[in-house]
């Protein structure tokens, strides 16, 4: 059986895919699927039902490859399709936990660093003694800042890295500043992880099913046209893929970084719909596997 695409329209001619996932659109009608739009900027105003309204009725299931969505986001827009009788391959409980580190992290706890989160609205300021018991656990050394989803690695003196955990004050700063620079945009609260010296360019790995059909390099890795594929050896992924099977979801992408004792580590896990394909990849290589999946 071959799925139905879901992508963002251009918000400037809403009939028109979105330029960034124009590739992706009609690369799905050559494998011949269908394709439908939805409104981002709309989904992500809390209207779902607009944010729909040009999916046709009974066209599921659907695979999203669009923006980024917040989990509550994403269930309303799972909520809204199956309303229409097109239903996402990704339910909004599976959504959340490949989206979110609480979701994935017990599953990868021993491929991953050390890591605890505390729960926080955006805009609130954790107290330095709440964040440093919450630490404790970590033990001594560097820490990471980031929220359940992002990190601010750009600013990496100022709102993610801090060089000795037990220094409570220059946590509870760098946390202060990263709540600040994510605003509305902080999902779930903070996440502290313990500090790895990772060499190299992170790669992504794609999975479907708990099989890697795809290894690219990271999007933020800056590499020219043409060098989009990456390659992990064979006896890793199979280290990997009982991990993946176990999280329970169908579309899953793991960033791995070699760490400079040579031990590939997971930095980060994602859904699949929403994690960013470098611009050079070929993208048949990920949405004919994808699209020709069976559905569950």
């Amino acid at each position: 059986m071959t799925a139905a695409l879901l992508t963002c329209c251009d918000p400037l001619r809403p009939r028109r895919p979105d330029p960034h996932f124009a590739a992706a659109a009609e690369t799905a009608k050559d494998l011949g699927s269908d394709v439908a739009l939805v409104d981002h900027e709309a989904l992500m105003q809390g209207r779902a039902q607009e944010a729909v309204a040009r999916v046709p009725r009974g066209l599921g299931p659907l695979w999203y490859r669009g923006w980024m969505l917040p989990s509550s986001r994403y269930a309303e827009l799972a909520n809204a399709l199956a309303e229409r009788g097109s239903p996402l391959a990704t339910d909004a409980l599976r959504y959340r936990r490949a989206h979110e580190l609480p979701g994935w992290y017990e599953t990868f706890a021993a491929v991953t660093p050390r890591s605890v989160w505390l729960p926080a609205d955006p805009g609130v300021t954790l107290p330095a003694a709440r964040l440093a018991e919450s630490a404790a656990p970590l033990g001594p050394g560097p820490v990471v800042v980031k929220d359940y989803v992002k990190s601010r690695k750009h600013e990496w003196d100022e709102a993610c890295f801090v060089p000795d955990v037990a220094d409570a004050e220059r946590l509870a700063a760098v946390a202060g500043r990263f709540v600040e620079l994510q605003g509305d945009f902080l999902t779930g609260g903070i996440v502290l992880r313990a500090f790895e010296d990772f060499t190299g360019d992170e790669v992504r790995v794609w999975w479907i099913d708990g099989d890697p059909v795809l290894v690219t390099v990271h999007p933020d890795a800056g590499t020219g046209a043409g060098t989009a594929e990456a390659s992990v050896p064979g006896p890793e992924l199979d280290r990997l893929a009982p991990l993946v099977r176990a999280l329970g979801c169908r579309f899953v992408t793991t960033d791995l970084a070699l760490r400079s004792d040579g031990v590939r580590r997971v930095v980060e896990v994602g859904d699949g719909q929403v994690s960013d394909l470098p611009a050079s990849a070929n993208q048949r290589h990920l949405l004919e596997p994808l699209l020709h999946s069976a559905s569950n």
